[in-house]
């Protein structure tokens, strides 16, 4: 029988966040290569139309649970019906995150105008959405003595983005937490437990379209700054990341843990000039 590296086929892996453009994205992608999905995130209504969505691609592959991720004993307990109701899961893809306005400066504005508890609640979710959901799920894959984590980290994680100072803060964050991690679940659980992230480029989505596009389509002086820093010339697509995501679920990754890797059409080696 042949030995597939790269099968997806009847894993089982727990998506927060996969209501939005690029982990709805992603979470199709897996149900179409085989896999079971575990949809955790705060609004029933939108799991609901996302279960709903795949289960036409693949009828019975996905499972959804309400919970805060934020939130330590509701994601316990969610940890507890995931255990006795599926089992196990073989990964964990945390993609909760994203920017709120009070903490994204206007053009006009300087550090001094910040909403400093909007701030704190971007770091909050893209920080600690991601810190807590990882600590006590990878309770699972030690017991299992397997699984394998994929984290979202961002450009904003490796250079000055203006603008942004929570989300930047918080991305720099998950980039350390995604090493420690690693050395951690590893040297004390065994090889076969990784943590590792993803680092996309410019994608737009719902919460940044204003503020790379206007209505007509066209860019903002700050999407054509993105496009000019950019090798490739555009935007990513949300199907752009399947293929890292896939290759860091799958056994063909193996031996890699504690890596950060760039999904962002060149945009991290370019130099400007």
């Amino acid at each position: 029988m042949e030995n597939n590296q790269f099968s997806l086929a009847n894993k089982c892996y727990a998506l927060s966040g996969a209501t939005g453009a690029l982990g709805g994205s992603i979470a199709t992608y897996l149900v179409q290569n085989g896999a079971k999905v575990v949809l955790l995130g705060r609004s029933p209504e939108k799991l609901d139309k996302k279960v709903e969505e795949l289960d036409t691609i693949a009828s019975g592959k996905t499972s959804a649970y309400v919970v805060d991720l934020l939130n330590e004993e509701e994601l316990r307990d969610t940890k507890y019906k995931i255990a006795s109701e599926i089992g196990m899961i073989d990964g964990l893809v945390n993609l909760a995150g994203g920017n709120i306005p009070g903490a994204t400066l206007k053009p006009d504005q300087t550090i001094h105008d910040i909403e400093i508890d909007d701030t704190r609640k971007v770091v909050d979710i893209n920080l600690f959405g991601t810190v807590l959901p990882t600590i006590i799920l990878s309770e699972l894959m030690v017991k299992q003595k397997q699984g394998s984590i994929v984290n979202i980290s961002s450009m904003a994680a490796k250079q000055t983005i203006s603008r942004v100072l929570g989300y930047s803060m918080a991305k720099a964050g998950i980039d350390i937490f995604t090493k420690w991690m690693a050395n951690e679940l590893a040297s004390k659980h065994g090889d076969k437990i990784r943590v590792n992230a993803i680092a996309p480029g410019f994608f737009i989505g719902n919460q940044n379209r204003r503020l790379l596009t206007n209505e007509d389509g066209s860019y903002t002086e700050r999407g054509n700054d993105i496009i000019k820093n950019t090798p490739m010339g555009r935007f990513g697509d949300a199907s752009e990341l399947n293929g890292m995501v896939h290759y860091l679920l799958c056994d063909a990754s193996s031996f890699v843990t504690g890596g950060i890797f760039d999904v962002d059409g060149g945009f991290s080696s370019f130099s400007g000039v």
